[in-house]
């Protein structure tokens, strides 16, 4: 597997593949913001919409691709865009398609994100998952505090309400 950071172009270019990758992760039953049955056009949409966050600088969006050049896997990182939360960032879409899971890859994904995050100074990580998925085991043991949960808070691709759990990771040198 190879993972690399997309600029605006790349995401363009590859548009139909990452919604393949969420479609995936929404059948999946990962509650990632979509309803099922996901449909490609929306899927598309919402990642052109992510291009241009990341040709506006507030999105860094880093996939992951395997032998045969197919997308499995992406990560996002949402940059500071007020200058009172400049040393902090969110991850955002950590998605690895079914057939490429079991591999370590969204830890690697995860590592990646952090690695950039302190290269680019931030010192403190935050992010969301629905409380009890595979996610979280994940998040935990890569060293993530759970900060809280908020019920009810997403809404699984069926339609059911689920609680979300919050986390925050420092990292990088301390503050100040």
């Amino acid at each position: 597997m190879t993972v690399l950071r997309w600029n605006e172009a790349r995401m363009r270019e590859r548009c139909q593949e990452l919604a393949g990758l969420l479609a995936d992760t929404v059948d999946g039953g990962a509650s990632v913001g979509f309803l099922a049955p996901l449909r490609p056009a929306e899927a598309a949409g919402w990642w052109r919409e992510r291009a241009g966050a990341v040709a506006a600088g507030r999105l860094a969006v880093w996939a992951a691709v395997d032998g045969a050049d197919r997308v499995v896997g992406t990560v996002g990182l949402a940059l500071p865009d007020k200058p009172s939360s400049r040393h902090r960032a969110e991850i955002v879409k950590l998605m690895v398609h079914r057939s490429a899971r079991g591999q370590g890859l969204g830890r690697r994904l995860l590592a990646t994100a952090e690695h950039a995050a302190v290269s680019a100074g931030l010192t403190l990580l935050h992010l969301d998952t629905e409380t009890g998925s595979p996610a979280e085991h994940l998040y935990c043991s890569a060293g993530w505090t759970p900060a809280g949960t908020i019920p009810d808070y997403a809404v699984s691709p069926s339609g059911e309400l689920r609680p979300t759990t919050l986390y925050y990771k420092r990292v990088g040198p301390p503050a100040g």
